[in-house]
């Protein structure tokens, strides 16, 4: 593997992400840790660590802008907490090797979906769709489940989630992200420990990066326009998944 103050790069280029785009950034840190010599198990569980107090300085700005939304927030974390759970514990029976490819596949998915123009009946639906919680808890049971195969904070999947079915803004999505991260990361963190997935060299290192990162990014999302942070996040999503199958493939 890398020396420990590589990863401590490598958290303060996931933490950046993390206070602009709303991401708990384990989905971008997964190929990065895997790219620096961490076996796939372990790349995939050690930014866990990280991404709890990362969320939360990051969240901060959003809450004191009211660019968060709390109860879309804790409805979500409603189904998304016991399904995490079980996630988790799946990820033994799906394999490293698979889960990494998985994560390349989704963020190509997603990125490319979130760079499309969202407009106003759209959103407007979305916004009469946040208010059926049932849905609201349904959706968030899905995500759950591949928040704990894939051990992130969820936030790849938050955001498009929030911004593509539920109304939000980009904004708004990232704030309400990070409300639900900060909590959704913990019993994340709780199975994957349990399970021996976790260094916690390189998680410690990559704390060291990634929390005061975040914590700057956080405030500086706010002095960039909402639609083209969209537009970054999705091309960052693609390009960041693509080369990851392509170099997963290489190593085949």
């Amino acid at each position: 593997m890398a020396p420990w103050p590589v990863f401590v790069v490598a958290g303060a280029l996931i933490g950046s992400l993390t206070g602009l785009f709303g991401v708990g950034g384990s989905s971008i840190a997964t190929p990065l840790l895997s790219l620096l010599g961490v076996p796939p198990l372990i790349a995939i569980a050690s930014p866990l660590p990280a991404t709890l107090p990362s969320a939360v300085v990051a969240a901060i700005p959003y809450v004191r802008a009211g660019e968060a939304r709390p109860r879309a927030a804790a409805w979500t974390l409603a189904g998304a907490i016991p399904a995490s759970i079980v996630g988790a514990l799946a990820s033994e029976v799906v394999g490293g090797p698979a889960l990494l490819v998985a994560s390349g596949a989704v963020l190509i998915a997603v990125g490319w979906r979130v760079m499309r123009p969202i407009d106003p009946a759209m959103r407007s639906r979305g916004e009469a769709r946040r208010r059926n919680r049932p849905l609201l808890v349904a959706a968030s049971v899905g995500l759950g489940l591949f928040t704990g195969i894939l051990a992130n904070g969820g936030g790849f999947l938050l955001v498009p989630m929030y911004l593509l079915l539920f109304g939000l803004t980009m904004r708004q999505s990232a704030g309400t992200s990070l409300l639900v991260i900060s909590v959704l990361a913990i019993p994340t963190l709780i199975t994957h420990w349990s399970l021996g997935h976790i260094d916690w060299m390189v998680a410690g290192s990559f704390a060291l990066g990634a929390v005061p990162a975040s914590a700057v990014s956080g405030r500086f999302a706010h002095t960039v326009e909402g639609f083209r942070v969209r537009r970054a996040f999705g091309w960052f999503l693609s390009a960041s998944g693509a080369a990851f199958i392509l170099f997963r493939l290489a190593r085949s």
